[in-house]
């Protein structure tokens, strides 16, 4: 009886410890496989390759581009018939296997021999969402294995519920539905807890073969596969059999649309975007996908200005707007049309136009740089330069008048006579400075002082900005942030940003601003004029008002206006028209923009400098001051100090303070043809006519 006793317990004792043994080995084994898969816990962040979501500033969903679930539905939230349905069709012992189906497996098999032809898949759900965000649609037996694998350990680290509501967020349905959201809203218009039971079937059916089944490509095979759906839904006890025959009957009743966030809310703006991104995050990356950009854009704003140019443009013109934060340039509305889809071409950034009196600035604020004053007096009449002869609006001239009331009134001759004074070449490298003629180069022509040389609205609207942040300009651009898949910050614009560079002197912008606002309270700009704030504008106009353009700036924001034709007709209209939606959309907005007020005008006491040399630093007290008598303007005075260091136009000049000799205007031959065959949407310089 010992013996006996002995032996047994030798036996159990030896059991245990094989048993024990096995179990150690399995799991050390189930560890081992587990450290070479990734963490199925990351499959909520999961992205399909070369996904991209763009956000505005405010977080709101611009677009999604790429193949990506366009619409998730949230934890707790998959409505139980959908949940059945896709129970029934793709894995009927979903809660009883552990993620890999043998009993699955064998049925498939003897119904698939029995009926000579694929009718079951033997793949649970579990594998079936590892296969998608882990691994690829290959065939291949090393694949199947990693699925099974995966599917494991999905199912030791997710419960049933998360699993099968990530694949139905996941899965491919086809007609560019990736979830079941995707799915009921294009091919129902509907969302998911609106589904009927044939219409959840018919979604549960497609899984197999997507681009097949879609009721939008074949809805004949679409309808079979539904009743087969619908026939396992009420053989699993879902649904009843009458519920079934009555919706197998049904027909589709389908109302396709277009998924959301396939279309931008801004496409303008994000096809500009698109241009940019490459520049700051690698092919690779982008390839990856799962990257979400913050853009600058502020999405409310963006409508409102879409629909103020649509409502005031004249006649049926294009129109762009575009809209700056100086001190930051980020662009936060830009309207680059009437309408996308009708022309895809961005007048914001790709067309090329006379920006008119626009252009103005750069003679003005190198004037100043130079010594000039606002309160300087200058000659305006008719007067012609080797043979260009330029003209005030309605042919209309002031005889002595202060440079402040010559811009206010947008004076072409004083414009141009502050070009012959100061020269091209300074000129040029204001204009520089601010990133206008350093991709295009401006040529050394007196029309250049008025706009000759085309510009894009959103270089312009930069340059203003830059002076409406005193002096310091910001490139303009899209973006506050850019993460990678697992929400890492690939670039940002606080890290890596552009930090500007001073294009002016504070007082020689502060000048500026205050002869601006000047052209606003009571000159050409009086259309856009805001009664609880200082605004700082422009207005433009090119030959034939081809171009209207304004340009105003209050303190936090710089927003341009252009309309025009893209045939460069005649708009028949004046710039008046452009500053009036200015303030139309200012006055929907200012509400969420504190007021603030421009600096004063400065106390400028710089000394009449030499074109082309370098100036003198701000504590030489030895440069010479010519001390000029101030003559008295006419026929309006300019409220400002009296002096000026600067001789009125017509005064002799000493010899060493005499103005440049001019440039000849360009001869007939070296003038651009006129073809009326243009092509005005290709970004070129336009055909010019010179006067001589």
């Amino acid at each position: 009886m010992n013996r006996t006793r002995l032996h047994w317990a030798l036996i159990a004792g030896t059991a245990a410890a094989v048993g024990v043994g096995a179990a150690l080995g399995t799991r050390a084994v189930t560890q081992l496989v587990d450290s070479t898969l990734p963490d199925a816990r990351g499959i909520a962040s999961f992205n399909r390759p070369g996904t991209i979501t763009l956000l505005s500033s405010q977080g709101k969903i611009i677009q999604k581009l790429g193949p990506a679930t366009r619409e998730k539905i949230k934890p707790g939230a998959m409505p139980p018939l959908v949940q059945n349905a896709f129970i029934a069709a793709e894995d009927r012992r979903f809660f009883q296997h552990d993620g890999v189906d043998a009993w699955g497996i064998a049925r498939a098999v003897v119904t698939n021999v029995r009926q000579g032809a694929v009718r079951e898949g033997a793949s649970t759900i579990t594998q079936q969402l590892a296969r998608i965000v882990f691994l690829s649609q290959d065939r291949t037996i090393t694949r199947k294995l990693k699925e099974a694998a995966l599917a494991l350990k999905l199912e030791r680290q997710l419960s049933k519920q998360q699993i099968l509501e990530q694949y139905l967020n996941y899965v491919y349905l086809g007609s560019g539905a990736y979830g079941v959201s995707d799915a009921a809203w294009i091919y129902f218009s509907k969302t998911t807890d609106q589904l009927t039971v044939a219409e959840a079937a018919l979604i549960a059916g497609l899984p197999p073969a997507p681009s097949i089944y879609s009721p939008l490509v074949n809805p004949d095979l679409a309808r079979k596969q539904r009743a087969l759906v619908l026939d396992r839904m009420a053989q699993s006890g879902a649904i009843s059999r009458v519920e079934a025959e009555r919706a197998s009957a049904s027909p589709l009743a389908l109302k396709p649309a277009t998924p959301k966030y396939f279309n931008s809310s801004a496409p303008y703006f994000t096809t500009w975007v698109a241009q940019e991104l490459p520049k700051l995050v690698s092919p690779e990356q982008l390839e990856v996908g799962g990257i979400k950009v913050r853009t600058s854009l502020n999405l409310d704003w963006q409508i409102k200005a879409r629909d103020v140019i649509l409502k005031n443009a004249p006649f049926d013109t294009e129109g762009v707007m575009v809209s700056i934060e100086p001190g930051t340039g980020l662009v936060r509305v830009m309207v680059g049309g009437r309408n996308f889809y009708e022309s895809q071409f961005n007048r914001a950034t790709l067309a090329l136009r006379s920006p008119g009196s626009t252009f103005k600035l750069f003679p003005y604020a190198t004037a100043i740089d130079l010594g000039v004053k606002p309160e300087t007096i200058v000659l305006d009449k008719k007067r012609c330069w080797n043979g260009y002869c330029p003209k005030n609006f309605g042919n209309k001239y002031y005889g002595k008048v202060s440079l402040a009331n010559a811009l206010k009134n947008s004076l072409n001759t004083v414009a141009v006579q502050l070009q012959d004074i100061v020269g091209f070449d300074a000129i040029i490298k204001t204009a520089n400075k601010f990133e206008i003629g350093t991709q295009r180069p401006l040529g050394k022509y007196y029309p250049m002082a008025i706009g000759a040389y085309e510009q894009t609205v959103l270089d312009m609207a930069a340059a203003y900005a830059g002076v409406a942040n005193r002096g310091v300009f910001v490139k303009p651009g899209p973006f506050e942030e850019i993460r990678g898949p697992e929400g890492n910050i690939l670039w940002s614009r606080r890290v890596d940003g552009n930090r500007g560079r001073r294009a002016l002197d504070s007082d020689v912008a502060d000048a500026m601003n205050w002869m601006f606002q000047r052209v606003v309270t009571g000159g050409t700009g009086i259309a856009a004029k805001l009664d609880d704030r200082q605004v700082a504008g422009k207005t433009g106009t090119s030959e034939g008002a081809r171009d209207l353009w304004f340009i105003g700036s209050i303190p936090q924001l710089t927003t341009a206006v252009w309309f025009g034709y893209d045939d460069n007709r005649e708009t028949k209209s004046n710039s008046g028209e452009a500053a009036w939606t200015w303030k139309q959309f200012m006055l929907q907005i200012e509400a969420e923009l504190p007021v603030q007020a421009f600096p004063p005008k400065p106390e400028l006491n710089r000394p009449w400098r030499v074109p082309g040399k370098k100036k003198p630093k701000t504590t030489d007290k030895k440069a010479a001051y010519l001390g000029y008598e101030h003559e008295k303007e006419s026929p309006e005075q300019v409220d400002a100090p009296a002096g000026s260091a600067f001789p009125a136009t017509g005064m002799p000049f000493p010899p060493e303070f005499a103005p440049p000799a001019p440039v000849p205007s360009p001869r007939e031959s070296q003038a651009p043809a006129a073809s009326p065959q243009r092509n005005w949407m290709k970004p070129r310089i336009q055909e010019r006519r010179w006067t001589r």
